[in-house]
């Protein structure tokens, strides 16, 4: 048990990582447009501010609408996955069909 929660947290900020160094690579992208200073301009600082805050504030937007999504998905992937564990061949047995004759 301990080794696959182990695992989850090195996914889990593996996948942090990803998104951070996406976000820095877009904004410097965008933002800085002259290397040949050692400090950024102040207008390429004020870009870089308000990239990281849209990406931020998106970010967190997704992750609110993933978190509220959840539950729905994992009882539609368990139905599924139940349905896919019942035997091919057995049908559920119609309602009212206990095996009594009328």
């Amino acid at each position: 048990a301990g080794v696959s929660v182990r695992w989850r947290c090195l996914f889990q900020l593996r996948d942090f990582l990803l998104v951070y160094n996406r976000m820095t690579e877009l904004c410097f992208q965008h933002c800085v447009s002259n290397l040949n200073y050692r400090l950024l301009t102040g207008s390429e600082e004020r870009c870089l501010d308000g990239c990281a805050g849209k990406l931020v504030h998106a970010n967190h937007r997704l992750m609110r609408a993933y978190v509220a999504l959840m539950p729905s998905i994992m009882q539609r992937r368990v139905a599924d996955y139940e349905a896919s564990a019942a035997p091919a061949g057995q049908a559920p047995a119609p309602e009212g069909a206990g095996g009594a004759e009328p």
